[in-house]
């Protein structure tokens, strides 16, 4: 079974286990350490009981282990962004898919937001399929990253179709446009 839970600081571990070796391939970041880690999830039990929250990190875990993180973080009232990453030995098989459709529910029904954005790195073509499947739109390149939204349905703007639905998937982009810094 897929889920998304809090933290809690006996997860640090596996946290640092998750920033580590191939998962780090498409992030900016380096593995952690332990204290790192154990950093992040004080922050993370930090953020849930702030008042106003603009922060959400949940871990993703199947069948009680913990794979992944996913997070969610507000850049104004209405608009997050999100990201995630997932242990370089659960990819490929929906785990992904399934968080990121589990925070979006969450997103546009217990908090305010009416828009969530992420990107992807430009190599990393499986996440944006994870958004797109997700209903996410492609918005085009954004300093070297493809760059999506999303918004809550009934907010004005969320179309009832996926770009994958249309047949117009646009990943990868047109050579014009994919070019990334090297």
């Amino acid at each position: 079974m897929i889920g998304l839970r809090d933290l809690t600081m006996d997860d640090a571990p596996a946290l640092q286990r998750i920033y580590s070796g191939a998962s780090l391939r498409y992030v900016e970041r380096r593995a952690l350490t332990l204290d790192e880690a154990v950093a992040q999830v004080a922050n993370a039990l930090a953020d849930a009981r702030s008042e106003p929250r603009d922060r959400w990190a949940y871990g993703i875990t199947a069948d009680g282990d913990l794979l992944g993180m996913i997070r969610l973080h507000c850049r104004t009232e209405r608009h997050a962004t999100l990201s995630y990453l997932l242990r370089e030995d659960s990819w490929g098989r929906g785990y992904a898919t399934r968080a990121v459709a589990g925070m979006l529910r969450h997103a546009f029904t217990a908090t305010g937001l009416t828009s969530v954005g992420a990107r992807h790195h430009p190599d990393n073509p499986a996440s944006g399929r994870v958004l797109l499947k997700n209903g996410f739109r492609y918005r085009g390149i954004r300093d070297g990253w493809p760059s999506y939204g999303i918004h809550r349905p009934g907010a004005g703007r969320l179309e009832t179709t996926s770009l994958r639905e249309r047949g117009t998937m646009p990943w990868p982009p047109p050579a014009t446009t994919s070019a990334a810094p090297g």
